[in-house]
């Protein structure tokens, strides 16, 4: 089985960092391949960010040339672009926002997301809302750390990491989710600090994906998803 996992920013040292969390979740016998966007934000922390990112994401599957793949994770916590993926390929595609917070909602009445800056909240919340799952949502606590930040000082990352968590439990989260790709790893500390379950979204994503695949699901193409008509031309040329 072969898993690619897109990055939503350019940086590759943070390209690198996800795929050994998703190597790490998958099973034997599972190949995990990371993609890159070749253009976009160096890293995603906004609106304009985040459409730029789906576009840029979007695009570096389009025009894939690589190996064949089973299945995609989308390791962008809360971006956009998720539903045009799904329109665009043939194979099952996991958020990663969408797994963790669907597999928090297993183990617990109510999640709490931890994520880098506040102002990533809304876009979040939407994602959440969008997929279904927003009600069981206590909270969105943000740490105040950039998503380039989180690889550089390991200690403050940790400790604000801790204070947010802290944060989202006392809002009534039962489970917490880590908002953010560039945080996989730091789940086993978090857990065994706060004795709450702590739901990595890369590992959640690469585990449904490998479940859709080995259960031979993907997505429908009754409605919301189904192959667009080809385009008209328009005064003699493409429509776009």
């Amino acid at each position: 089985m072969r898993v690619v996992v897109t990055n939503c920013n350019t940086t590759l040292g943070m390209t690198e960092e996800i795929v050994q969390g998703a190597r790490a979740a998958a099973a034997p016998g599972t190949t995990v391949t990371g993609l890159t966007p070749a253009w976009g934000p160096e890293s995603a922390e906004g609106w304009l960010d985040s459409h730029l990112s789906a576009a840029a994401v979007l695009d570096t599957l389009r025009t894939y040339d690589g190996p064949p793949y089973d299945a995609v994770v989308m390791a962008g916590f809360g971006e956009h672009g998720r539903e045009g993926v799904r329109e665009l390929v043939d194979v099952p595609v996991v958020d990663i926002t969408e797994a963790a917070a669907h597999l928090a909602c297993l183990i617990g009445r109510r999640y709490g997301v931890v994520t880098t800056l506040d102002r990533s909240r809304g876009q979040i919340e939407d994602s959440l809302e969008t997929a279904g799952i927003a009600r069981n949502c206590a909270a969105v606590v943000g740490t105040g750390l950039g998503v380039l930040d989180l690889a550089a000082d390991p200690a403050r990352t940790e400790s604000a990491f801790l204070a947010a968590a802290e944060r989202a439990h006392a809002a009534g989260a039962e489970v917490l989710v880590l908002g953010c790709a560039g945080m996989t790893g730091l789940q086993r500390t978090l857990s065994e600090k706060l004795g709450l379950p702590v739901v990595d979204g890369v590992a959640a994503a690469v585990k449904l994906a490998e479940s859709l695949v080995a259960l031979t699901l993907t997505t429908s193409r009754a409605g919301s998803y189904a192959k667009p008509l080809p385009k008209r031309r328009v005064w003699g040329r493409p429509a776009y």
